[in-house]
């Protein structure tokens, strides 16, 4: 864990962004497609944890940006040459565009300043969408990563941020995988080695300890 000078210096409001990761109704909502994952990110305390941090970021004026997963009705555009998006196609709820699966779910708040980010392929919220070239624009130079799902988009996420040669800064109890010790694993082995890991309250304490910032 880095020390409280760390963490501050690497997440100042003017240049971090918090990411929200398939944090919508269809993924983590009452009604998932994934009920196991669902159930997960809710018993750990990691979807209240974003809750939390996405607050604590329009408060602190940090941009909040949400990628969302989604396909068209038509499943044109969408992956088929990996056994998890064969599945995903014969899922009873299915993540369609414009539809109530796609939302973001609560109790996380979406402000009228967040972006929302969709993608119609692939496994990562980064790769191969406007997330970049948002960021870049932003002055973003270090990303929180948050959301679901540990076993997929959230390496991915963190890989892809890592690559592009910003800071990533992972909250441990803000995301979730299955099955529960999956995440720790994880956290432990391999993304501890590419990303500053840190959790909730102290990224809060950061934002919310009298310090203000401006974006650029």
């Amino acid at each position: 864990m880095p020390s409280r000078e760390q963490l501050a210096e690497q997440t100042g409001p003017a240049t971090t962004v918090l990411l929200t990761v398939e944090c919508q109704q269809g993924v983590v909502g009452p009604g998932s497609a994934l009920p196991e994952l669902a159930k997960e990110a809710r018993s750990s305390g990691a979807l209240h944890n974003v809750a939390r941090l996405v607050g604590a970021a329009h408060e602190a004026g940090v941009q909040v940006l949400h990628a969302v997963a989604e396909r068209r009705p038509d499943g044109r555009g969408a992956n088929s040459n990996a056994r998890l998006f064969r599945a995903a196609g014969r899922l009873p709820v299915q993540q369609h565009s414009g539809s109530t699966a796609v939302r973001i779910a609560e109790p996380i708040e979406v402000a009228d300043q967040d972006i929302v980010v969709r993608r119609l392929h692939g496994l990562s919220p980064i790769a191969g969408t406007d997330v970049d070239a948002l960021l870049r624009n932003l002055g973003c130079r270090t990303l929180v990563v948050t959301g679901v799902s540990a076993n997929v988009a959230i390496p991915n996420a963190v890989f892809d941020a890592v690559n592009l040669g910003y800071t990533a800064v992972v909250p441990s109890d803000a995301i979730a995988g299955v099955p529960a010790d999956y995440t720790p694993a994880l956290i432990r082995n391999t993304l501890a080695l590419v990303a500053t890991v840190t959790t909730t309250d102290d990224l809060l304490g950061c934002w919310l300890s009298g310090r203000t910032g401006e974006r650029r």
